[in-house]
Parts: structure tokens; C-alpha cells; sequence
């Protein structure tokens, strides 16, 4: 019996997938700091003309 890891055409395409769904989260994740920093930097700009 072979392992997957014998049976590349098996393990490629399974790498590919990881590698993408992986780059979505890191995508998600830098829009979801973007917006955050967006945030904090407005917050900032209206406490500051508060002052």
C-alpha cells in the first residue's frame, strides 16, 4: 500500500490547493488591518481637532 506522500500526483494538486487558500487568508487578513488602521487613524484625527 503507498502512502500519499508516494503518490505525487496526489500531493501536488493538494499543495496547490493549501498554497491558495492560504493566500486568500493572508489577503483577508491584510484588508481586515487596513481597515482597522483606517479606523485608528480617523479616531485619531477627530480627537485630535477635539483638543
Amino acid at each position: 500500500m503507498m502512502t500519499l506522500l508516494a503518490k505525487p500526483m496526489l500531493l501536488i494538486p493538494l499543495m496547490a490547493v493549501l498554497a491558495t487558500a492560504g493566500c486568500e487568508t493572508v489577503k483577508g487578513a491584510g484588508r481586515d488591518l487596513q481597515d482597522v488602521g483606517g479606523a485608528v487613524t480617523s479616531t485619531a484625527a477627530q480627537v485630535e481637532s477635539d483638543l
